[in-house]
C-alpha cells in the first residue's frame, strides 16, 4: 500500500474545501498513509471575463487536472461532478462519488423575495444556461444577466447590484456558508438541476488500482446509481456547458426515476419527460429518456444551439 497519496484539485474556495473533505474522511480510513493537496488552475479559473457557454469546451474545470494525473504528478483529483465530462480521457476513470447533497438550486434575492415572488421585469443573475432557459420558459419577464466567479465573488456581486436576484446551486451555498441567505430552494418541478449536481467525484487512473482501492472507501452506492443514469442522459445528447440540458434521479426502494429536460435557450421550447425502472438499468434508463426527448424535437434544439 503506498505511504503518500497527492490530491489535486481546482484552487477555487469551494473546490478545496470539497478537497480538504475527502482529505479528512479517507484520514480516518488510513491514518498511516500522507494526503498531500496538489492546487492546479484550470481554464475556467483562468478566463474569468467570458460566459462558460462562450469559451467552448466541455472540460473547463478538469482538463489540467486531467492532465496531471496522466503524468502521474497527482494520484487522485477531487471534482464536482457536474463539472467532469461523460468522456473521460483514455486510462482515466470515475472510482469514487460521495453521498450527495441537496441537488436542487436556489434563489439568492433582496428582501427575501421567493421566485414568483420577483417584481415584473426583475434583474436575475447566473452564469447557467440551464438555469436561464428554465427561468425564461417559468418567467419570460425575468432579465437575466451573466454572473461568473466563485461563490464569494458572486454574492459581493450580487450585494454590490441593483439585481434582484441571484441563483446558485444549493451545495456551493451550503458549503460556503451562506445558507442563511437561501430565499427560497427552487422545486425541480421548476428548476431541473445540472447532471451530477451536488455530488463529489473523484477521478484516478484506471490502472491505479491501490489509489482506487483507497478511494473507494467513500463510494455512495445510491448517489453512484444515480449519477450513472444521468451521465448517461447527458453523453447520449453529447451536453457539456454550451447546452441546457437538465436531470434528476431519485431512487425509492429498488426502482430508479429519471426525469430529463431539453430546453432552447430562450425559454420558448422546454422538452421534459421522465422514465423509471429497476436500478439496474440505470445507463439504459439515462439512454433511453435521451432518445425519447431527441425523438420530441431535442434533436432539431440541440442541432440549432450548436450553429
Amino acid at each position: 500500500m503506498k505511504t503518500k497519496i497527492v490530491i489535486g484539485t481546482r484552487g477555487s474556495k469551494l473546490a478545496v474545501w470539497q478537497t480538504e473533505f475527502v482529505k479528512s474522511q479517507l484520514e480516518k480510513y488510513f491514518p498511516e498513509i500522507i494526503f498531500e493537496i496538489n492546487i492546479i488552475k484550470t481554464t475556467g479559473d483562468k478566463i474569468l471575463d467570458s460566459p462558460l457557454s462562450q469559451i467552448g469546451d466541455k472540460a473547463l474545470f478538469t482538463k489540467e487536472l486531467e492532465n496531471a494525473l496522466l503524468k502521474k504528478e497527482i494520484d487522485f483529483a477531487v471534482h464536482s461532478l457536474k463539472d467532469l465530462p461523460t468522456q473521460l480521457p483514455n486510462g482515466l476513470t470515475l472510482a469514487s462519488v460521495l453521498e450527495r447533497e441537496k441537488p436542487n438550486d436556489v434563489l439568492i434575492s433582496k428582501n427575501n423575495l421567493k421566485l414568483s415572488e420577483l417584481p415584473k421585469n426583475a434583474i436575475a443573475a447566473t452564469g447557467s444556461l440551464r438555469r436561464t432557459s428554465q427561468l425564461l420558459h417559468y418567467r419570460n419577464d425575468l432579465q437575466i444577466i451573466d454572473l461568473r466567479g466563485n461563490v464569494d465573488t458572486r454574492f459581493k456581486k450580487f450585494d454590490e447590484s441593483s439585481w434582484t436576484a441571484m441563483l446558485l446551486a444549493y451545495a456551493g451555498v451550503k458549503r460556503m456558508n451562506y445558507e442563511n441567505r437561501i430565499a427560497e430552494i427552487i422545486s425541480t418541478d421548476i428548476l431541473l438541476p445540472a447532471v451530477g449536481q451536488a455530488a463529489i467525484g473523484i477521478e484516478t487512473r484506471i490502472d491505479d488500482t491501490q489509489t482506487i482501492e483507497v478511494v473507494m472507501k467513500l463510494n455512495h452506492n445510491e448517489t453512484e446509481i444515480c449519477v450513472k443514469a444521468e451521465r448517461a442522459f447527458l453523453r447520449r445528447l453529447e451536453g457539456g456547458c454550451q447546452i441546457p440540458i437538465g436531470a434528476n434521479v431519485h431512487l425509492v426502494n429498488d426502482k430508479l426515476f429519471l426525469d430529463g429536460l431539453i430546453a432552447s435557450l430562450n425559454g420558448k421550447i422546454l422538452l421534459r419527460d421522465s422514465v423509471n425502472g429497476k436500478i439496474e438499468e440505470a445507463e439504459s434508463l439515462g439512454i433511453s429518456l435521451a432518445e425519447t426527448l431527441l425523438a420530441k424535437g431535442g434533436n432539431k434544439i440541440l442541432d440549432e444551439i450548436r450553429k
